[in-house]
């Protein structure tokens, strides 16, 4: 979804593949010579080939510098979004992926159980550093006044705690901010062509 966002927001051309993935379509050779480790998402552009939802954000922010999603290299404001980009990659999202896929990590029913439990709790405490980094400068966005693509990423990330019990929406700021987001045009564009159902965040 954060690549997807991503394209809309840059305004791109580009064909949207939806993968299916309860048919088994993640683990076909033809997938797995796309990205050997069988997940989503892929951007495919020309020649170059290229997984990892960060990884696939930097490129394209790269090649679309005026477009502003990103603070320019070599500020002290993209030492910050390279610290988020990463934290939301490899900090929050992993703890997401231990919530929804508990069973990769555990065989008896209980044990998932346990895993679930303690990733949503660890999750949980994870998204009041976004909270508080909201309380901490007061502004709209993630890195300040100017929306960029962290937002995008966090948004996501945010939205796959909308079952869980104290869901991102519950925190004051934070659910101020979901919606600032959801309000975007290019948020609105995605999720009605992902055919998302709500609840959204």
């Amino acid at each position: 979804m954060t690549p997807h966002i991503l394209l809309e927001e840059l305004g791109l051309p580009f064909t949207l593949i939806e993968v299916d993935q309860a048919g088994g379509e993640l683990d076909s050779p033809a997938y797995r010579r796309l990205n050997p480790n069988g997940l989503i998402p892929v951007l495919a552009e020309g020649d170059l080939v290229l997984y990892e939802t960060a990884a696939i954000c930097l490129h394209l922010l790269d090649n679309h510098p005026a477009a502003g999603l990103a603070p320019l290299p070599g500020s002290v404001e993209r030492a910050h979004f390279y610290k988020w980009l990463s934290w939301l990659s490899t900090t929050l999202q992993p703890t997401m992926i231990a919530y929804f896929y508990a069973s990769r990590w555990a065989d008896e029913p209980a044990a998932i159980a346990q895993v679930k439990a303690h990733a949503e709790q660890k999750a949980t405490n994870l998204l009041q550093q976004l909270e508080d980094q909201l309380a901490g400068h007061g502004q709209a966005w993630l890195l300040g006044d100017r929306f960029s693509a962290v937002d995008i990423y966090a948004f996501m990330l945010c939205r796959w705690t909308r079952n869980f019990s104290r869901p991102a929406r519950s925190l004051p700021r934070l659910g101020e901010y979901l919606q600032r987001v959801l309000a975007r045009p290019a948020v609105q564009r995605a999720i009605a062509r992902e055919g998302l159902q709500a609840p959204l965040v």
